[in-house]
């Protein structure tokens, strides 16, 4: 059974620490348990409780009442609140359960049910990008292991593409052509293939060069392929400090304009460039291919 601190927990669930502490020392709400050594733990117990405790209170459950509630109770509440695919902090605190326990069920039955009832592009915006958001953070820390990470990514993954197999390619008089691409050092595909299912759904051309493609490379397919477009998206939060440093190196291999998408657009200031459109979020983008 893992142990986890507060900080931990609290990066789990979005939870301050200090408002945890309140809810123990208060309502005797999931007491830490303690070491031989007297340090403050969390079991996996403990997490499934704080987790569910959280999704009733961000809901309209106060603490109060909740703190009066059986366990089985508190979790009979929550099976039917996830039953509302629509209620993005449940599906957020229930993909972090999933995620942790691997279960790949319970990941595909949240994306299927979120997708069914939002379709894909909000259930991106609203649950996908920002639980992934979180993810990374939680890996960089070291609150989650690296396979916890690339076992969720892969199965978002995976999803996306069978969304963008159902996208019948609208006909277009005369569509756009896009090379999207990910640049040396950045391996997160999420955003590049969300992007690449807008540009269908909109008619667009696209070549999809997907991860970690050499500079000197995308120079060469800029040449055979004559794209109107580049695309690139930015997540992986080591790039942050070289953004502008990364940006300028994919352009120096361009002669068309470039769009850049992805977390770290939105974190970091982006240099200004004739060339160069930074998309900050999905509504960025979509607003953008809308007035082609």
């Amino acid at each position: 059974m893992r142990k986890f601190s507060i900080s931990d927990i609290e990066g789990l669930i979005g939870i301050k620490a200090h408002t945890i502490r309140a809810w123990e020392t208060r309502y005797n709400l999931v007491p830490a348990k303690r070491t031989p050594t007297n340090i403050r733990y969390y079991d996996d117990n403990d997490l499934k409780l704080l987790l569910n405790i959280v999704a009733l209170n961000e809901n309209g459950y106060k603490i109060s009442r909740i703190a009066q509630m059986g366990k089985q109770q508190i979790a009979d509440l929550v099976i039917q609140l996830q039953s509302k695919y629509s209620n993005d902090s449940i599906q957020l605190l229930s993909l972090a359960e999933a995620t942790l326990k691997y279960d790949e069920v319970a990941i595909a039955n949240i994306l299927s049910g979120c997708i069914s009832e939002m379709g894909l592009t909000k259930t991106m915006d609203t649950v996908l990008f920002p639980y992934m958001k979180r993810v990374g953070m939680l890996w960089q820390t070291g609150t989650i292991d690296p396979s916890h990470e690339h076992f969720a990514s892969n199965l978002i993954r995976d999803r996306i593409i069978v969304e963008i197999d159902k996208v019948v390619k609208p006909k277009r008089k005369d569509p756009k052509r896009f090379l999207l691409f990910l640049p040396e050092t950045e391996m997160h595909e999420t955003g590049l293939l969300f992007a690449r299912y807008l540009l269908k759904k909109c008619g667009m051309d696209t070549m999809y060069l997907g991860q970690e493609i050499p500079y000197s490379d995308v120079k060469k397919v800029v040449e055979s392929y004559h794209p109107d477009y580049a695309f690139i998206v930015l997540t992986s939060l080591n790039l942050g400090k070289n953004v502008n440093k990364i940006i300028g190196k994919v352009m120096d291999h361009l002669n068309v304009p470039l769009l850049v998408a992805g977390s770290l657009i939105s974190e970091f200031d982006v240099l200004v460039d004739d060339r160069l459109t930074p998309l900050k979020n999905v509504c960025d983008i979509v607003d953008f291919l809308e007035e082609l």
